[in-house]
């Protein structure tokens, strides 16, 4: 164990299961450890360099932001947060934007939407939640309570109130459910991304959409992980042709900064007054200056040469050896293999190509714009670990 492990693991909480992997340096779509073995990044940063690393226009906008103003706080404007704001409305028909620092707190924001929405137009009582089994939205206590995965909640409870879950595509259930409770809103995931890479079927989809719509109940759709160009469109709900109330994102957003947005729809747009909601760094200039650098450059050339790759994956994958099944949507791909997914991890990264892991499934969340000789690499190298 090298020197710096020994630190980490003195000193660093002990959430993380690391890789024996030291990395130093990166750019675009490999990275380099501190032996100088590079790897081929089909994980990046689960989702969050899209552009790779050191991507040279998200380097310029972040390095001239730094060099005016890091910080401020949102008692002030400034022109990255105000363009942010206005490129991602632009792009998707959504009314406001409120930015925090991560998926979980856009979660948050929603939710809270969700419920003063519905305490305004129906009442007190209408506060609950429905989200989907297998779903996941984040880490904080009440994102946890939102995410239908029971193991996660088993060591934290009692968790915050008002949350159930239903199965994914039965709308009968979710239907029955929605008119049972009290209900403020729906949230789900158009992939379910920690939950196995998961696509929901487009009917389910429409059904809860039109439902919402019908009931008045606020739709949140949770684009953290499929959001910003990851599926091939701009969000992945416009693969589905519905208009979500609340549309929340975060990871490849910023590129590789932190932060996280909460884009509101015409029903919500005016639900946050002054004083209901607020973050110390959402909307920090640095952040939203490097975000810009990401949304403008995804245009429909972009995004039609995310699904180019998305298809060469998928083509390649399906009936190799070894390969059970191959889901996803776009540059969002889980792999069923008949190999333990570790087992395979571990053999694409001693052969230079870091991968992940979504429950039994091996996880590929490569950067939008991996270069096409990388991705034919690291697919013969992901093939031959998957063989039997």
């Amino acid at each position: 164990m090298s020197n710096l492990q020994t630190i980490d693991k003195q000193y660093v909480a002990n959430t993380y299961a690391r890789f024996p992997v030291e990395i130093v340096s990166g750019k675009g779509s490999v990275l380099v450890d501190t032996d100088g073995k590079e790897y081929i990044d089909m994980g990046s940063g689960i989702a969050v360099t899209s552009f790779g690393q050191g991507d040279n226009v998200w380097l310029k906008a972040v390095t001239e932001q730094l060099g005016k103003v890091q910080h401020t706080s949102n008692l002030y404007y400034t022109e990255p947060c105000a363009k942010l704001a206005q490129l991602l409305c632009e792009k998707t028909g959504m009314k406001k934007v409120f930015f925090g620092n991560s998926g979980a707190e856009a979660n948050e924001c929603a939710i809270k939407v969700a419920r003063k929405y519905a305490q305004d137009k129906k009442g007190k009582e209408y506060s609950t939640i429905i989200t989907l089994e297998n779903s996941f939205h984040g880490r904080t206590l009440t994102t946890l309570s939102a995410t239908g995965q029971e193991h996660y909640h088993e060591l934290f409870n009692p968790l915050t109130p008002g949350f159930v879950h239903t199965p994914a595509n039965d709308f009968a259930a979710l239907q029955e459910l929605a008119l049972k409770e009290k209900t403020a809103g729906i949230m789900m995931e158009i992939v379910q991304g920690e939950g196995g890479v998961i696509a929901l079927d487009a009917d389910f989809v429409k059904a809860v959409a039109a439902f919402c719509k019908k009931e008045d109940i606020v739709l949140v759709i949770d684009e953290v992980q499929t959001g910003n160009g990851r599926t091939g469109t701009m969000y992945a709900y416009m693969h589905y042709g519905i208009e979500p109330d609340v549309v929340t994102t975060a990871k490849g957003l910023g590129g590789g900064l932190p932060i996280g947005a909460a884009l509101l729809g015409e029903k919500v747009e005016s639900v946050l007054g002054f004083g209901d909601h607020g973050s110390t760094f959402g909307g920090n200039p640095v952040c939203c200056a490097g975000a810009v650098s990401i949304v403008e450059r995804l245009n429909e050339d972009f995004l039609n040469a995310v699904k180019a790759k998305s298809e060469k994956i998928f083509t390649a994958l399906q009936g190799a050896s070894g390969v059970k099944s191959v889901s996803g949507l776009g540059l969002m791909i889980g792999i069923e293999t008949e190999k333990s997914a570790k087992d395979i991890v571990a053999a694409c990264m001693e052969n230079g190509v870091l991968c992940l892991t979504a429950k039994t499934k091996v996880r590929l969340l490569p950067p939008l714009n991996i270069p096409d000789n990388l991705l034919d690499k690291a697919i013969e190298i992901i093939k031959t670990a998957c063989a039997v």
